[in-house]
Parts: C-alpha cells; structure tokens; sequence
C-alpha cells in the first residue's frame, strides 16, 4: 500500500504541509517495501488548478491512501474517483502521522473546502 503526505521538506521528520496543493513535495511510503521518497510537486507553482494537478500527480503514482489536514473540493473530486482514501492528519511530523495512521489513530476527512480560487488577483 503506498500513502502520501505533503510535506515541507524532504524528511520524515518535516512538518506536514496545510496547503495541499502548494506542498513544495510529497512523502510517498509504500508500507509493503518500507521505503518512502518524495516527489517535488510541480502544481506548486501552477497559477491556477494546483489541487487538482497535485492530486492528479497522487493518483498518478498509485496511492492508495493520502493524509492531509484539508484539501479543496476539486482536489478530492479528483481523488475520490482515483478511490485514494483521504484521512486527517493531526499536528505532528510525516512520520509520526504515518504511524498514526498504521495504528488506527487517524479518521478520515470528511471536510472539504470550496478552495483557492483566482489566486493571481484576476
């Protein structure tokens, strides 16, 4: 099973990002290997629709599951048709969410947000 996370850094020690979209990287485990990479998200500088190139990169890369601390509507359209399911992360590090998540300890998100829209002040 492979999870994701948007991370601020290339570490399993790093904060989990709140913005989904606009994480610099995603943490990617797969709990089968143990290994984990991270993937520099390219939406992040997307000047529009970084939550749906985002979760497209996340479905793109197999995940089975995401943990996120909120995401927008497009985003988890786009993840509910990939059936990735999304759990809420708590204030800890990738690590200790990934392990949360091993354990039980984390509830799935069942709240999205309308998102981000017009970004560039159009």
């Amino acid at each position: 099973m492979k999870i994701a996370i948007p991370v601020e850094e290339k570490s399993l020690d790093s904060n989990v990002c709140v913005s989904f979209g606009r994480t610099p990287y995603f943490l990617v485990y797969n709990s089968d290997t143990k290994e984990s990479v991270f993937l520099d998200n390219s939406a992040s500088a997307s000047s529009g629709g970084a939550g749906i190139k985002a979760a497209q990169m996340i479905a793109d890369s197999k995940v089975n599951i995401l943990l996120a601390p909120r995401l927008g509507e497009n985003a988890d359209d786009v993840l509910k048709v990939a059936e990735i399911k999304i759990y809420k992360t708590m204030a800890a590090s990738a690590k200790d969410n990934m392990d949360a998540y091993i354990e039980g300890k984390l509830t799935l998100l069942d709240e999205v947000h309308a998102g981000f829209h017009e970004h560039g002040g159009n």
